[in-house]
């Protein structure tokens, strides 16, 4: 089970691993805790800008189902509306997702996780990928139902309690990964004016935190599942951005994998020290 905080947000994190482990006969569900309805048009050239100016909303559950279909994993909607990104000093709008109480706003995940019974857990960590008021409340959340559907003390009415055996960080926008798929189109193709675009991610990626990764899904084989998600959310990428769009098979040169970190787990360590897991399921079989 991947949460995210809104329509898109699985596409650009994780789709590619969600991908891999369907091929493999893993059940993916992923949890939308809002239907991004303050987002803003990122797209340009969005042919359905009208649409997307008279009924957001509507939009964006149009592409979150386009981005189902090409991935293939079954979908839930918490129901909860976006929080929007309001700036310093700035109360949260009446009724946002942010704005409600963890534990009011756990209780539906919490009853998702017990009816589909995920042995793993994707989510943001405590910064939420990025600070966003959204993505925090999704880390929040997704901690607390963690602890929660196991306990039988807790929503008494969600359903038989449930242990998730492990929570992963997502640690896709890795400025490594970046920094490896650079220099390899440096080294093959001087000339490409992707190039250009790197120097504009500079600044962005000079603001991230190096994150611990302690995972990596050989995903490399489903990244053209991917970005047909992420184009699948015409209002929020553009089929051209580089920030997202650079030659596939180079990325599979470069950095073939979709990177996470452990948060927390209730099975044994199947590695030891600072190797790297490639399956989010190891130690699980043996608990």
């Amino acid at each position: 089970m991947a949460v995210h905080a809104h329509p898109d947000d699985e596409s650009s994190k994780g789709a590619a691993t969600y991908a891999y482990y369907l091929d493999r006969g893993v059940e993916v569900m992923v949890v939308s805790c809002t239907g991004g309805e303050r987002g803003s048009v990122l797209n340009e050239s969005l042919a359905d800008r009208s649409w997307a100016e008279r009924d957001m909303a509507g939009l964006r559950r149009i592409e979150m189902a386009a981005a189902q279909q090409a991935v293939g994993f079954e979908h839930r909607w918490l129901g909860y509306h976006d929080s929007g990104l309001p700036g310093e000093g700035e109360p949260l709008p009446t009724n946002a997702f942010a704005a409600i109480p963890v534990e009011t706003s756990a209780a539906p995940l919490v009853r998702l996780m017990r009816r589909f019974k995920p042995q793993v857990l994707v989510t943001y960590d405590e910064n939420g990928g990025y600070p966003h008021p959204d993505h925090i409340r999704c880390h929040e959340i997704s901690m607390r139902a963690y602890e929660a559907a196991g306990d039988p003390e807790a929503y008494p009415d969600a359903g038989e309690p449930w242990e998730v055996s492990k929570v992963y960080y997502d640690r896709i926008m890795n400025p490594a990964r970046f920094e490896a798929v650079f220099e390899t189109l440096r080294s093959e193709s001087p000339e490409s004016p992707l190039l250009a675009s790197f120097t504009e991610m500079r600044e962005w990626m000079e603001k991230r935190e190096r994150p611990v990764v302690t995972a990596q899904v050989p995903a490399g084989g489903f990244f053209e599942v991917r970005d047909a998600a992420l184009r699948a959310h015409a209002s929020q990428v553009a089929p051209d951005t580089p920030f997202f769009f650079w030659p596939n098979d180079m990325q599979r040169r470069a950095w073939p994998y979709e990177d996470f970190q452990l948060a927390a787990s209730r099975v044994s360590p199947a590695i030891a020290g600072d190797d790297v897991e490639s399956d989010l399921f190891a130690g699980i079989e043996d608990a």
